[in-house]
């Protein structure tokens, strides 16, 4: 038999991304069993995360402050955004180290099927942002999933009216990828966007 609190505590580590039932049972035994040297610490860091953690009203970044410490960077260029899908792409382009510009988190894509259109996107604060700021280039950087690339479109068709560069990422051949390893989509958009060498 197992106590209904501890079972509740499986469950709810159950449904974090990369567990499930079993990996979630694993988690919670694990604390259980080094609740002054994980447990503990780990309820500390939740409960200051829940008191201090705060959605970036201009971007959507999650940070400690609003503004974010990126829109806050007065050495970022605040001429070009670059359009992501959720916080997890923004970290994961500031890891690359490879964009020096301003960000603006969607919140999704449009998913007919999942019910996401347009007003659960946050597509109004885009366009203050575009009308009111000094942007030149908006860099539409959304996954080559379906539901990425309809997105793209649609936003593609409502940032033309702006005086601005449209572009996206580019999509294909991954850096030390094998072509025999990749679908033929990836294959595409690969030949698709080839480009001159030298």
């Amino acid at each position: 038999m197992i106590a209904k609190e501890i079972d509740h505590l499986m469950k709810l580590l159950a449904q974090l991304p990369g567990l499930g039932p079993r990996s979630g049972k694993r988690a919670a035994l694990h604390l259980l069993k080094r609740r002054a040297t994980h447990m503990v610490p780990l309820i500390d860091a939740l409960n200051n995360v829940l008191a201090t953690v705060k959605t970036c009203a201009v971007c959507g970044n999650i940070d400690t402050k609003s503004p974010c410490s990126l829109c806050d960077d007065n050495k970022r260029d605040s001429s070009s955004l670059c359009i992501i899908e959720d916080v997890e792409d923004l970290w994961a382009m500031e890891r690359a180290h490879a964009f020096r510009g301003r960000y603006h988190v969607l919140g999704g894509v449009l998913s007919a099927l999942d019910g996401i259109g347009p007003e659960n996107l946050t597509l109004e604060s885009l366009m203050k942002r575009i009308e009111t700021g000094h942007i030149q280039e908006v860099i539409i950087a959304l996954s080559a999933t379906m539901e990425g690339q309809t997105t793209a479109h649609y936003l593609h068709d409502k940032l033309s009216a702006f005086p601005i560069k449209i572009t996206r990422l580019a999509h294909g051949l991954p850096m030390g990828g094998d072509l025999d390893y990749l679908d033929e989509g990836t294959i595409l958009a690969a030949l698709n966007a080839r480009q001159p060498i030298g």
